[in-house]
Order: C-alpha cells, then sequence, then structure tokens
C-alpha cells in the first residue's frame, strides 16, 4: 500500500562521497518534490556523508537530518538488534541492492518500505511497468521515487543558491557576454578529452564571438598556465573564488550564466548539471548510459561513435557543432 502522506522519511545510502552525492542531487530534488512537508533523513551506512560537509549547502531545504559515521548495513548482528533502535519512519528508501543491508533495514520500524533489491523482491511497492530497470544510477534512483509515490516525479527548476555565490557569479561573469562553459579535467585523465581539443574549441568560440570559460578546480591548478595564454577567463582561479572556497555552490552559480558548456564524465560535469543548462558531456571509457549527468537539455558524443573508447577520437567540429546547435535553438 503506497504511503500517501509520510511525514518521516529515512533515505539509506552507502558510499556518500563527493561524486556520490552529485550524482544522487536529482534524486534529492524529486523527493522534496514528491514530499514537500515530510522530515527527510539521509542515513550513510558506510562512512561520512559528504551531505553532512563540503556539500551540505547544496541540501538545505531538502534534506533535513543527516546520520553518517555510524556503520549500518554490514554486520549479520544487526538482523537481531536492529540499527536506529527506537526509531520509526513513515517510509524508508534503501538505495542499495545488496541483501543483507536490505533485510538489516527492513528490520527498522516503517509503514513502508522501497528496495529494488532482488527486483523490488523485498519492496512494499514494485514498479507497474514490467521493463527492464534503468541502466542508468540516476534513473535507477528516480524510480525509487516513482515506486514510493506510485507515479511519476522528476526534479522542477534548479538548486536554490545563496545570494553570495550568485553575486560572486555576477561579479566574476557580468552580463553582456555570450559564456560557454568548458571542463578539461575528470577524476581520471583516461576520461579527460586532450586539453589540445579544448584549446581548439576555445579557440574557435572567441572566432565567433563567444566567451569561453575554463572551470579548473583546486587539483587542476597545474594546468591554469596553459588555459592563461588564450582569451578566455578563469574565474575559479580569482580571489573572488578564493574567497568563497571554491564551492561547488559558485560553480553551480557560474554556469546559470552559460549559453552552454562541455563537460567530460566528471564531479563538475554533474555540478553543470545541477544548474540545467544546455550540456554536452564527452565519454570514452565510462558508459553514459550509467553516469550521464541529468539534464533537461543534454547531448552527449561517445568516443565511440569515432571507432575507438579513447577520448581523443572525438572531434573538435562535433563538440562545436553541438555547442552551436543549443545557442541556435535556445
Amino acid at each position: 500500500m503506497v504511503e500517501k502522506n509520510p511525514q518521516t522519511i529515512l533515505v539509506y545510502v552507502g558510499l556518500d562521497l563527493v561524486g556520490d552525492g552529485l550524482l544522487k542531487l536529482p534524486f534529492i530534488r524529486a523527493l522534496r518534490v514528491a514530499y514537500p512537508a515530510a522530515k527527510i533523513t539521509w542515513l550513510a551506512g558506510k562512512g561520512k556523508s559528504v551531505f553532512s560537509g563540503f556539500l551540505s549547502p547544496l541540501v538545505i531545504g531538502l534534506i533535513d537530518e543527516v546520520i553518517d559515521e555510524i556503520p549500518v548495513g554490514s554486520r549479520f548482528g544487526e538482523l537481531f538488534t536492529p540499527p536506529l533502535k527506537g526509531r520509526h519512519f513513515d517510509l524508508i528508501i534503501d538505495t542499495q541492492r545488496r541483501v543483507l543491508t536490505t533485510l538489516i533495514l527492513k528490520r527498522i520500524s516503517h509503514n513502508q518500505f522501497i528496495s529494488g533489491t532482488g527486483n523490488y523482491l523485498f519492496s512494499s511497492q514494485k514498479p507497474s511497468s514490467k521493463d527492464i530497470a534503468s541502466p542508468s544510477m540516476v534513473g535507477a534512483m528516480l524510480e525509487l521515487v516513482d515506486v514510493a509515490k506510485g507515479e511519476k516525479v522528476r526534479p522542477v527548476g534548479t538548486l536554490e543558491i545563496d545570494e553570495i555565490y550568485t553575486k560572486g557569479a555576477a561579479e566574476l561573469l557580468p552580463d553582456g557576454f555570450d559564456y560557454i562553459g568548458l571542463s578539461p579535467g575528470a577524476g581520471g585523465k583516461h576520461k579527460c578529452w586532450p586539453q589540445e581539443r579544448f584549446i581548439e574549441l576555445a579557440n574557435q568560440l572567441v572566432g565567433e564571438g563567444k566567451t569561453p570559460v575554463i572551470l579548473l578546480g583546486p587539483a587542476e591548478e597545474e594546468w591554469v598556465e596553459k588555459f592563461k595564454i588564450l582569451q578566455v577567463l578563469l574565474p575559479l582561479q580569482t580571489d573572488t573564488a578564493k574567497s568563497l572556497n571554491q564551492s561547488p555552490l559558485l560553480t553551480i552559480a557560474l554556469a546559470k550564466r552559460f549559453k552552454a558548456a562541455v563537460a567530460n564524465d566528471s564531479g563538475t560535469g554533474h555540478m553543470l548539471a545541477a544548474a540545467d543548462i544546455p550540456l554536452i558531456s564527452l565519454f570514452g571509457p565510462t558508459p553514459p548510459e550509467k553516469f550521464a549527468p541529468f539534464v533537461s537539455k543534454g547531448r552527449v558524443i561517445q568516443a565511440q561513435a569515432y571507432g575507438s573508447s579513447d577520448m581523443s577520437a572525438i572531434p573538435v567540429d562535433e563538440v562545436y557543432g553541438a555547442i552551436a546547435d543549443f545557442i541556435n535553438n535556445s
């Protein structure tokens, strides 16, 4: 039976690092759309949650309580001594698929339990469709909200950004220019389109009267000198950005000022997606059907379409053409 109006919701996740958190943002936003008045508790069962630290500003008003650094969901003994004793939740959503963990979570007092484990074997409700579950991590998590609510739910609008970041973004990227975001980094070099391609793309954009904005994080400072020689902006390397601790909220606020953006399979790509701008995502060795960002207007360009899984196979003209299509059809 669907819990029509749950007042308390527990969401269980395992690891909750920066990349995981960014992937989960569409799910969190959809959950709040589905249950605007509920108290949402976020339980990270395998260590510290990024939402109690680095990414906590992103979920203000979306998550009400974070429980982390208390191991939950891994020990057989928890089947006999349930975690969170004394707590009751109208709805529990289990986002992982390990049977032992699911059985442990079912021992927490609840009215409704939603879990995709074993093709929803342990879940109070199952998907109405017999279609194969989405291979996308974001899609699979959104499906959990749909099942819990009994109808399709999707994020609405973009994340609310504190005024300090929107003002900082406006200072760094003033009105009157066509900004195109370019994010050349990623967690592994094998996922990066060659820097020379980004440079070629930036020069092509400048020639067409656009203003490329290069987004480089703290781990990519060694790349700054290579991009400084171009007619581009490097807003995250400014004193303004450093005064704001190069926060992901600033990156999202900057992205809201872009006409379009290009990113590898990376955390920054998911920050750009949080701004819900036209986004071109470049993929090669990793599967886009699993990791592509969730956006209203997006295009994935895969190296495999050009005969190789190596990122260098993606041609500059294809990426430039995708940007032009977004701008011309906006």
